[in-house]
């Protein structure tokens, strides 16, 4: 027999012994693991009937998720400030990771950052245009219209923001690692758009800019433009929302979230380095920094179990979380159940895409004791996620667990189960 396959089969019949035990005292056989019934059964053999949902004209035009299912957005902590505010802005909003199924994120539940606190600005696409300029053969001024009529491309990408780094206050993953989502985005590519302007021969750098309030703009090497960058007017299979650009944004895969401007209806070509608002406080004197402020990762998380979260009691647990990385495809995934003493690999959902999450899980069998469990990726690449220990040696400062992470945090981040069950942050 696949040792494999036998060993896998060992794990959950082990799991299922310390769940439950696989007999009980009469002799009867214990249900096996999620078959016991959890109310009782009607008169007359059958179980109680579920109450009906009514039609409505909500759900026949958008539909609406079941009223058990709660997951929420929460303001991020990390901003210290209210969201709405007094004046009715949001700032920024993190996803519910913990609750995560799958690589895509629903994308009612997407993150959002703003630019420097601007409103959302409601924008009518029959009359938004992009126009590109420039050092470019001719300026082209593009409607909605006109780039739907183009070639286009659906791909999946994460979008995080620099903000989302960890330290001993975060209680969640939400609070800790919630600006980061991955979205399918469709669109066309820059690239397209850039060869039917014409490049002239000095066009290294090229600006995006947004229509918000404050105007989000960003300078990005041309190389990415011609590489991967979509305009997109899609998300998720409908139009981009208002949160997240409508109706027009331009997505660049694996860089940090804020050039990945929202609204955007001007892109102009350069020969140099443009200091925009957006790239104010962004940049770091310091040519080690420098060199990591745009590519994100590679970077991972275990979501389940995670901080807030509690175990119901020793036996079979399948340890879940997300890898991905600016660099392209995670290759693997390693978890440790024992503090990073030990790693072993776990196992892709599905084949991780490049500049994507990709979803993991490793079975474990909790023994009952104190553990810290973590995770760590490496990309196609060869880049490895970091420890914490790893990144103060490489800067040069005194290690402490609970420091800030100069630069774009890609530093492991640990979990404590303690004997209870309860899971809290490892770095507290």
């Amino acid at each position: 027999m696949d040792s494999k396959r036998t060993s896998r089969r060992e794990i959950l019949k082990g799991g299922a012994a310390l769940a439950g035990g696989l007999t009980l005292a009469s002799g009867a056989v214990a249900p096996a693991l999620g078959q016991a019934h959890d109310h009782a059964m009607a008169a007359g053999g059958s179980e109680n009937e579920s109450p009906m949902i009514p039609g409505s004209k909500e759900l026949i035009e958008y539909g609406q998720r079941s009223k058990y299912v709660t997951s929420v957005r929460i303001a991020h902590p990390i901003g210290g400030r209210d969201s709405p505010d007094a004046f009715g802005k949001s700032f920024h909003i993190a996803t519910p990771l913990q609750d995560h199924v799958g690589v895509v994120t629903p994308t009612s539940l997407h993150y959002v950052a703003t630019t420097r606190g601007s409103f959302i600005p409601d924008i009518d696409p029959a009359q938004h245009t992009l126009t590109i300029h420039g050092l470019v053969d001719q300026s082209l001024t593009f409607t909605m219209e006109d780039l739907k009529r183009l070639p286009s491309v659906s791909r999946l990408s994460f979008i995080e923001c620099a903000g989302n780094r960890h330290n001993g206050r975060q209680k969640t993953v939400q609070e800790s690692h919630g600006m980061t989502s991955c979205a399918e985005w469709t669109g066309v590519l820059l690239s397209t758009l850039l060869k039917e302007c014409g490049l002239k021969g000095n066009a290294t750098w090229f600006v995006a800019e947004g229509a918000e309030e404050v105007k989000g703009a960003s300078s990005m090497p041309i190389a990415k433009a011609m590489d991967d960058c979509i305009i997109a007017y899609g998300m998720n299979g409908e139009p981009v929302r208002p949160q997240n650009g409508f109706p027009l944004r331009i997505i660049v895969p694996g860089f940090e979230g804020i050039f990945n401007t929202k609204y955007i209806r001007r892109i102009k070509v350069v020969d140099r380095y443009y200091m925009n608002y957006n790239d104010y406080g962004h940049l770091d004197k310091d040519e080690k920094e420098a060199a990591l402020a745009f590519q994100i990762g590679p970077k991972s998380i275990i979501t389940r179990p995670s901080g807030g979260q509690r175990l119901n009691g020793p036996g079979f647990y399948e340890i879940i979380g997300l890898a991905w990385s600016g660099g392209g495809a995670v290759r693997s995934v390693e978890v440790s159940i024992d503090g990073g003493r030990t790693w072993n690999p776990a196992q892709f959902k599905a084949t991780p895409q490049r500049m994507a999450h990709a979803r993991f899980g490793y079975p474990w069998i909790w023994d009952g004791k104190e553990t810290e469990i973590l995770s760590r990726c490496t990309d196609e690449i060869g880049q490895q996620q970091p420890t914490r220990e790893q990144v103060a040696q490489y800067w040069n400062v005194p290690f402490e667990r609970n420091y800030r992470m100069p630069g774009l945090d890609n530093s492991v981040m640990p979990w404590k189960v303690a004997r209870d069950g309860s899971v809290t942050n490892g770095l507290a």
